[in-house]
């Protein structure tokens, strides 16, 4: 009986069964990191162009970057607020963490704002104001699909305003998994951020 027992609970960690959406958003992960590896190096690659000068980021990407890291801790407390049922909590830390997102998105357009204004966009001789744009924009795409589905789950957490339809919620396994995947997500595209910003950072040095 031991031995079945022990064969029983040792499982082969490449034939088990996975959460599908969680293995779907890891796999999405791994994609976005590889596209921003690869526009890295091969921007890298390029540095020998004796027309390449960088600029000063914006302003407004410092504070972005304050803003995003932010609403990393207010996802956090979010979420501890839903496992230890205050529910009033969750619902507070989760607006605070979907005002912090639109609040990077208005930002990062400002941002691209005083670089227009500036008569950077479109410069014929630099093309460094085509990668601020092209990894700006691609993080911002990330950091949209994020923002519409804390809305969503925004949503979902003013419907079950009574503690008895929040706990019922907070119980159901599909929406803890929700609440865990959109955590995931969202500290991903913080950290995607953050190596964006170093990147340019270290380019305008």
């Amino acid at each position: 009986m031991s031995p079945k027992h022990s064969t029983k609970h040792t499982e082969n960690p490449f034939t088990k069964r996975r959460e599908p959406f969680g293995f779907m958003l890891w796999l999405g992960v791994i994609g976005s990191s590889l596209l921003f590896g690869v526009i890295f190096i091969e921007y890298f690659l390029r540095l020998h162009d004796a027309n390449r000068h960088f600029v000063a980021l914006p302003d407004m990407f410092w504070l972005s970057t304050l803003v995003i890291l932010f609403s990393s801790i207010t996802l956090h407390e979010a979420n501890l607020a839903f496992v230890q049922e205050r529910f009033l909590h969750y619902r507070i830390f989760l607006a605070a963490t979907l005002m912090l997102g639109v609040t990077f998105m208005l930002l990062q357009a400002g941002g691209w704002m005083e670089m227009i204004e500036s008569g950077s966009f479109g410069s014929q001789n630099n093309t460094s104001f085509g990668l601020i744009y092209l990894l700006t924009g691609l993080h911002l795409i990330h950091i949209l699909v994020g923002v519409i589905y804390l809305g969503i789950m925004f949503r979902k957490a003013l419907k079950n305003r009574t503690y008895v339809d929040s706990f019922v919620y907070s119980v159901n396994p599909p929406n803890r998994l929700k609440l865990k995947l959109i955590t995931r997500y969202w500290h991903f595209v913080d950290i995607l951020w953050v190596a964006v910003f170093l990147f340019l950072l270290s380019l305008s040095l």
